[in-house]
């Protein structure tokens, strides 16, 4: 006569990552019904156009040392960030929802997305010296050309476009563990929209 008391594991229910929750899914834009991935890649778009062309520089004195932070350096540090927080609040909203790439996780889609605009607007790229105290040059900044709304629009199409066609290799990043694979196949989408920008760029938009 087999037994019918569940197992400890399976009468315990799974603690709510609420956070992780909240960030994975864009605070809420991922449980819009119909294709949040477009609403999540929105957000990336306005995640971007707060520091995309912005002429923006940061003066730092430690230890009697000068530094100079562009918004350049602010953005590729906000896209490392997003990205980073989007592997471990999907890790762990996936292993909480039981799927391993469930619709509602849509930090993938703003992480691609701020990178497609983010490294599009980089074209063409120009280097600056900025003078420092007396004469002294510093190694030199690229500096992030403004997009106008038909760069950011063409970027976000090409985005979803190819968030959703998955080219090579794309769709084989999606076999990756944890989070990893549910945001690496959006970086490489971002990665050819972002060149597809500057294809569109070069020619005149």
């Amino acid at each position: 006569m087999s037994s019918s008391v569940p197992s400890v594991a399976a009468s315990s229910p799974k603690r709510k990552p609420r956070i992780s929750l909240a960030i994975a899914t864009a605070f809420g834009l991922g449980y819009i019904p119909k294709a949040p991935g477009t609403f999540g890649s929105l957000a990336g778009v306005a995640l971007a156009l707060s520091w995309l062309g912005r002429p923006r520089t940061l003066d730092l004195y430690i230890h009697d040392t000068y530094f100079v932070v562009t918004a350049l350096d602010l953005q590729f540090a906000v896209l490392l960030g997003v990205s980073l927080i989007g592997v471990w609040t999907a890790s762990r909203a996936a292993a909480y929802l039981g799927a391993k790439d469930p619709q509602i996780i849509v930090i993938d889609e703003v992480s691609g997305q701020y990178l497609t605009l983010m490294i599009g607007g980089l074209w063409p790229g120009r280097f600056e010296a900025m003078h420092i105290f007396d004469g002294a040059r510093s190694l030199g900044n690229l500096v992030a050309l403004p997009l106008n709304w038909k760069c950011v629009l063409a970027g976000f199409i090409l985005f979803r476009v190819f968030d959703i066609w998955k080219p090579f290799p794309a769709r084989q990043a999606e076999s990756l563990p944890r989070g990893w694979g549910i945001m690496a196949d959006d970086w490489i989408a971002g990665l050819y929209a972002a060149l597809g920008l500057w294809i569109l760029r070069a020619l005149g938009l």
